[in-house]
This record gives structure tokens, sequence and C-alpha cells, in this order.
């Protein structure tokens, strides 16, 4: 399989070009112009096995909201694209990923039914000029636009940043399990399709 995709999402906020490559290898390119926005989803990227360039131009001079929100948004649809009909894939995943202290657990069902749950505990404003709030918000829009059932949520952890960088390690692994091809042709649901 040669499961690929790109995306172009332009805006009068932004502008994000994603190249997406479900059977690769890890590699990744990422500026976003926010450097802990830039670590998450290198992250996402390197655990996943994909490879995975992001590159965004946005008003930070507003805020960092429209980035961090539209470069998930144009990953989450670059990933919807790059399944397709979702024939032979395996279709759900989970996974637990330690950071030192921090503990995180994320599930996936690619059942092309968005929705999140999301319970990060993070306690700080802001971690490397991204706003701990759009953490999740990135999640919930990856989430919507790839057209998947989430749950991440963060066990345990003092420090911030590793409660954060946890949760997209796992989510990483658990979307490995669930793009994995089941080796089947058939769309793993009882509907037939997804």
């Amino acid at each position: 399989m040669n499961r690929t995709a790109a995306v172009e999402r332009a805006t009068r906020e932004t502008a994000v070009s994603v190249t997406l490559t479900v059977e690769g290898t890890g590699r990744t390119e990422v500026n976003t112009g926010i450097g802990f926005l830039d670590h998450l989803l290198d992250t996402l990227g390197r655990h996943s096995g994909f490879d995975l360039t992001i590159a965004c131009k946005g008003d930070l001079r507003v805020d960092d909201h429209h980035t961090a929100e539209d470069c998930a948004l144009g990953l989450g649809e670059a990933l919807d694209r790059a399944l397709g009909q979702r024939r032979g894939i395996v279709r759900f995943g989970s996974a637990f990923a330690p950071l030192d202290e921090a503990l995180a657990r994320a599930v996936v069902d690619l059942s092309g039914r968005p929705y999140a749950a999301v319970d990060l505990g993070l306690g700080r404003d802001v971690i490397g000029g991204l706003a701990c709030e759009n953490v999740s918000h990135v999640l919930r829009s990856l989430a919507a636009a790839a057209r998947l059932t989430l749950h991440v949520d963060v066990l345990r952890g003092e420090n911030d940043h590793h409660r954060a960088e946890a949760a997209f390690k796992a989510l990483a692994l658990a979307l490995r399990q669930a793009v994995a091809c089941s080796g089947s042709d058939e769309v793993p649901s009882t509907k037939g399709t997804l």
C-alpha cells in the first residue's frame, strides 16, 4: 500500500501545507512557528511511523490559536484522505505511553465518526509558545478532521511538558495500530462502510 495525501489549507488567518505518508519511517519536518506545537507534531509523526511534513504561516501576532487549530485540521484531513475508504485496516488502536513521571493513555477508532474526549490535566498557561488550552484543542481538531473517535487522558504526571508529550506519544502508538493492514480487503464494520 502507498497511503499518502497532501493538503493545502489557506484562510485569512493561516496558510498550511501538510504531506503525510502512512507507510513511512517516522521522518518529520514540522515548522509551524510555535516551538512546542512543532515538538508535539514531530512526536506524533515519529512514533506513529508516519512520514510527515507540516509548514504553516499563521497570524501569530494575534495568538497561537489559529495556527494550532489549522495545523491540526490539515493533518486530520491528510490522514482521512490517505486512509481512503479505510478498507483492510485494523481500525482500533490503544496505547499507554510514559514520559518519566507522566503516563498517558490513548484509544482510537477510525470509525468515520468524529469524537474526542480529552483530559490532559495541564496546569500551566503556556508551554513553548503554545497555550495549554490549545494542546487539547489540537487533539479535538485532529479527531474532527480525520473522522476518528479519540479518547486520550493523562493518568499521572507532575510536569506539564511531560504530560502533553506523553499524550501525543500514546496517540501516535494507538494510530500506528489502528492504521495497520489487517490482511483483509474488507471495510472493518458491520455496516460495510466507515
